[in-house]
């Protein structure tokens, strides 16, 4: 989360600056941040896409660790198109991972906001959440496709009492299972709440 972050395009940008500054005769300096609550790796809360949803208070930390698996999708095309068929094939007769990563490679890290990425089906989503999946976090901007307005993915999420994370950094990281850590800031009354993510070996 910093300058060269970018945000949804017409979203507020990430943006540092000082309250009060020991340069400007200040006994301390003192830092402000104006920014979306969507810029860098976040994780949404019900209220981003229902207006009587639940807080970003409300999000659940045992959702945001635990083990967690990483599969690869980067070869799939942009758009809606990781179906429950795709994800029986990926997982190869796993059982299904009750934290779930998926690494895109249509990611902002590289500093460029990318033009589209493939992201779930809601059907497929339903489909996670009834096997048990508790959370979903792509390294994409979104875990719905660009172009979505009706926002379905998240919807099937929420309903099902799963959570997101969005803007993961996963280009560097092994295939498999992992132990997750990545507890929201505790904002209150907030769509979103900033996260640090961190992977460890599972079973450290």
């Amino acid at each position: 989360m910093g300058a060269g972050t970018p945000e949804w395009p017409g979203d507020t940008p990430f943006s540092c600056g000082w309250a009060w500054s020991m340069a400007a005769g200040a006994s301390v300096n003192v830092g402000k941040v104006t920014t979306s609550l969507h810029v860098g790796t976040h994780a949404d809360a019900p209220l981003h896409v229902t207006s009587d949803g639940a807080p970003s208070e409300s999000l659940p930390l045992e959702a945001f660790c635990g083990p967690a698996l990483v599969l690869d999708c980067r070869d799939a095309e942009s758009g809606s198109t990781l179906t429950t068929e795709w994800l029986e094939a990926a997982l190869e007769g796993q059982r299904l991972p009750v934290r779930l990563l998926l690494r895109t490679g249509r990611t902002v890290a590289d500093g460029t906001f990318p033009g589209g990425w493939p992201a779930l089906t809601p059907a497929a989503a339903a489909w996670l959440v009834r096997g048990g999946l508790r959370l979903l976090g792509v390294d994409a901007p979104s875990v719905d496709p660009k172009e979505a307005t009706d926002l379905a993915v998240h919807h099937a999420l929420f309903d099902g009492g799963a959570f997101l994370v969005e803007n993961l950094q996963l280009a560097q990281v092994p295939l498999g299972e992992w132990q997750l850590t990545a507890y929201p800031l505790l904002v209150a009354g907030a769509d979103a709440a900033p996260l640090r993510a961190v992977l460890e070996p599972l079973n450290r």
